[in-house]
């Protein structure tokens, strides 16, 4: 039972649950946080390319949130500095994100739509497993029991009460943007290094809207969070697992319609849940 679904499920999961708690530190500091799908877009490139050029997949791994965290320096620079639109900011991160690979991969392998394949012995076998575990305890314990974790909601929730004690609500802000960047960076990482062999173009796939929709779905809590992003991963595996299947007479459901199946049940969950979320109160108001 658990090498034939938990584990698989637990794979697919792994990048969605960095993704979304990346997104839900972001969104507690008072930030909106759509750019998830471009901060994981250019740390599945940039990881391929360290783990090619070292053959070391924990410099790749390092490298991918690395270069999350530089993309979400300029998304906190647009929004904090300039103050404009951060749904118009983030849709624009993301479209800047997808030009990025193809260019820097025609340059370095002389493709646009792929890196060249990371040999196994450089590939990951189980550590993005217990490195994401780690961080889902670590978020938990600075979520609910340290003072950074406290500023942070704060940020997001009583802002003018934070700035009243003296301290900066910008400060707090930005670092829950570099947090995002960096999270969904490494599961990016993840995408390229440990589920791959290698970078694909457009591999994301829309995995940094799901996981936003697994931070709304958990109501901005780390737990919440991650067992909605395993919904969501169980959902992909069963897609996996159903195609071919039939179910009336004898032809097999039409592929499309199995592959639809983890993006149509995002929906139904979040639209069901949405009206009963209550966000943080200073969302959207840099």
């Amino acid at each position: 039972m658990f090498e034939s679904f938990l584990l698989p499920v637990l794979r697919v999961s792994t990048p969605l649950i960095l993704a979304a708690l990346g997104g839900m530190w972001c969104e507690r500091s008072g930030i909106v946080q759509i750019g998830l799908e471009g901060f994981i877009l250019v740390g599945s490139f940039f990881g391929a390319v360290a783990t090619l050029s070292t053959m070391n997949p924990f410099t790749g791994f390092l490298a991918a949130g690395l270069a999350g965290m530089v993309l979400s320096v300029l998304y906190g620079l647009v929004v904090l500095r300039y103050r404009s639109n951060q749904i118009v900011a983030g849709t624009a991160i993301n479209l800047f994100a997808m030009g990025i690979p193809p260019f820097f991969s025609k340059i370095w392998y002389d493709s646009t739509g792929s890196t060249p394949p990371i040999p196994t012995a450089a590939q990951f076998q189980v550590a993005p497993l217990w490195i994401t575990f780690a961080i889902v305890v670590l978020s938990f314990i600075i979520y609910h029991y340290s003072r950074f974790g406290l500023r942070l909601r704060f940020s997001g929730e009583h802002p003018e009460a934070l700035q009243s004690a003296g301290v900066s609500v910008r400060l707090k802000r930005w670092q829950g943007i570099l947090m995002s960047g960096f999270l969904a960076g490494l599961a990016g990482g993840t995408l390229s290094t440990y589920l791959s062999s290698s970078f694909i173009r457009n591999m994301s796939a829309g995995r940094g809207f799901i996981a936003l929709a697994a931070v709304i779905l958990g109501k901005w809590k780390p737990i919440p969070t991650v067992l909605a992003c395993l919904l969501f991963g169980a959902t992909e595996i069963a897609q996996i697992r159903l195609q071919g299947v039939v179910l009336w007479g004898t032809d097999p459901v039409p592929v499309q319609w199995i592959q639809i199946l983890p993006y149509f049940i995002t929906i139904v969950v979040l639209a069901g849940a949405v009206g009963r979320s209550n966000s943080p109160k200073a969302l959207g108001n840099s």
